[in-house]
């Protein structure tokens, strides 16, 4: 890579961690400042599944937008949004105004994630496009090791303080985007876009079908909702299973987030590279599979903390992976694909968490086999999909 776009994608890897590790600021405190408000388990999920269900809602329009109107202005205004939920948060305690913030904070989301990754793929060639990714991927990784553990550190300080601290960065994570952050893509591109003609959110989604990348959107969408639904059960499990005290969770999931970080850093594109997408994505696919069944015999937390590295490990190569694919099979609406990644990824952590919950409290090991069911399916489709597209280019190529 040159200098010029080394510069551009430290500038997004930034803004990236900045926004995830605002959010991770409040992530311990979380569950003391809704007792603090009389609230409990339900208002916790919530906040998860109002987030996803805005950004959700919001992916497709903003995919949209990333394509029509630019990516350093979705990127601007997504970070604006999260600056705003998370003053939002910080200032009230009525649950309703919060519910509101996170409103506002998945909107935001919808619209800086997706024009980021678009912006990768603006700056970057097919081949280095997988290091692009990887290496946002990572930012977004640190942001989730980093960000709870500052916010520990500052509860000291008041519960609320890594409320209002989590606001003043990302408001500082705004003004220097706007100083910092140039637009990727020429302006006859912008203008071309901007009189394409308009389609209404379903037939965006029926679109989403038809396209190359619909098998990979629906690997982002089993990822997501088997992470989301695995996390969220995690603390509970260790508890109940195991006896496993705060720091022992704490240091699981700080663990998985190093190993994402490492991970996404230094190895995606050394296999992508020897091995291509399309293989990497099977066999990963693979070993989350299996770190889902071994989760079914785990019979110490030693056992059981082992597992989980192995599967953030698959699903922190998979992440990039996923873009990657997605982004070279999109051609020139890369906003409109990484919106419907960003859709497709919503939808997952909005019905992981939901789901698992419920199915926790009927038997505490149901949420692994369903993800364990889910990824089966989604492995053998993927495998189907895999041989079709290689016996099709085999054919073009004879051609």
């Amino acid at each position: 890579m040159s200098v010029e776009q080394r510069k551009k994608l430290i500038v997004l890897m930034i803004n990236m961690f900045i926004a995830i590790g605002s959010f991770g600021i409040i992530i311990p405190i979380l569950p003391a400042y809704l007792e603090s408000i009389n609230q409990g388990g339900t208002a916790a999920g919530l906040m998860i599944a109002i987030f996803a269900g805005a950004q959700l809602i919001f992916s497709p329009i903003a995919g949209k937008w990333t394509d029509q109107y630019g990516r350093r202005k979705m990127i601007i205004y997504g970070l604006i949004g999260l600056t705003i939920s998370m003053f939002v948060f910080y200032g009230t305690n009525s649950i309703w105004w919060l519910y509101t913030s996170r409103v506002i904070g998945g909107i935001g989301a919808a619209l800086l994630v997706p024009a980021i990754f678009a912006y990768v793929a603006d700056i970057t060639t097919l081949d280095q496009r997988a290091k692009g990714n990887s290496l946002v991927s990572a930012s977004m990784s640190l942001g989730i090791v980093i960000g709870p553990g500052v916010g520990g550190f500052l509860a000291d300080f008041g519960l609320k303080i890594p409320f209002l601290i989590s606001a003043i960065v990302s408001l500082l994570a705004v003004i220097f985007s706007v100083i910092v952050l140039k637009e990727s893509q020429p302006e006859k591109s912008l203008a071309a876009m901007d009189r394409a003609n308009e389609e209404s959110m379903s037939r965006k989604i029926v679109r989403s079908v038809k396209m190359p990348y619909f098998i990979p959107l629906v690997i982002t969408l089993v990822m997501s909702f088997g992470l989301m639904s695995y996390e969220s059960v995690l603390g509970l499990f260790v508890d109940n299973q195991f006896g496993a005290t705060p720091k022992e969770i704490a240091i699981m999931i700080t663990s998985t987030g190093i190993v994402s970080v490492i991970v996404q850093l230094f190895v995606v594109e050394r296999i992508v590279r020897r091995y291509g997408e399309g293989s990497v994505l099977v066999i990963f696919l693979g070993v989350a599979t299996a770190g889902f069944l071994l989760t079914l015999f785990a019979s110490t937390y030693v056992l059981f903390f082992g597992i989980t590295l192995i599967i953030f490990l698959a699903t922190s190569i998979l992440r990039p992976v996923l873009n990657t694919l997605i982004s070279k099979l999109a051609g020139n609406e890369q906003g409109f694909a990484m919106g419907m990644n960003n859709a497709y990824m919503s939808i997952g952590n909005v019905l992981g968490p939901t789901l698992a919950g419920l199915l926790y409290d009927v038997n505490i090991i149901y949420p692994f086999i369903l993800g364990l069911i889910l990824l089966v399916m989604t492995l053998s489709t993927t495998i189907v999909w895999r041989k079709h597209a290689l016996r099709k280019n085999a054919l073009i190529s004879k051609a």
